[in-house]
């Protein structure tokens, strides 16, 4: 069915999750309002949306080795209590994030992170590929819109399938833990590093003799 900005953005405003989250919620209530802010409340958004300007200072520092060593994760994940960061499930949300960056190599934390010269380069790959097609001008822009989304799936942290679950992002794994723990939590940051990556460049970029 279809589903209106004003009804997205009143359920928004009522709840505090986001607007894809808030659609959703109307999508599978058929457009009632109550029903969708129960729905959002016990997947534990809502709760989850209104704990996300908390400041995060304590948490973990974990590490993650993979293949007999040859790939290995650092990941910092914050929460706002002491008491929190020692619960057994922070632990396992860390410890599955970790394990995630292993398998799942983001480039980024959040789209926000990614560098704007970066996605000035994506979108420019996109309207070239998509020019011979002879679509108009605002239809490659709407193309290279969605291609951009794709690649925020792809690359940065938040945004990725979780590789233990198909059906939920990582921020909706984050956002289950924030409704259950109480706490606002964050991925602050994370390094991988997977044996001889980049060696074969420094190689092609050294000076013969």
């Amino acid at each position: 069915m279809e589903i209106s900005a004003s009804a997205v953005r009143d359920l928004r405003e009522k709840t505090g999750a986001g607007m894809m989250d808030c659609k959703k919620a109307l999508v599978e209530t058929s457009g009632d309002f109550e029903k969708a802010v129960e729905y959002l409340r016990k997947k534990g958004i809502a709760s989850a949306a209104k704990k996300a300007g908390r400041l995060t200072k304590e948490g973990a520092v974990t590490s993650y080795i993979h293949g007999e060593g040859k790939v290995g994760v650092l990941l910092e994940v914050n929460c706002e209590t002491d008491f929190v960061a020692r619960t057994e499930q922070f632990r396992s949300l860390v410890k599955d994030i970790a394990m995630h960056v292993a398998a799942a190599s983001p480039q980024w934390v959040r789209p926000e992170e990614v560098p704007a010269e970066v996605l000035v380069k994506e979108k420019e790959i996109a309207i070239a590929q998509m020019q011979a097609s002879g679509k108009p001008a605002a239809v490659l822009e709407k193309i290279a819109e969605g291609k951009i989304k794709k690649f925020y799936e792809d690359n940065c942290l938040i945004h990725q399938v979780f590789v233990k679950d198909p059906n939920k992002t990582i921020e909706q794994l984050l956002k289950e833990t924030i409704a259950t723990l109480g706490e606002n939590i964050s991925i602050r940051r994370f390094a991988r590093f997977a044996l001889g990556e980049g060696l074969k460049e420094a190689a092609a970029a050294e000076p013969t003799t």
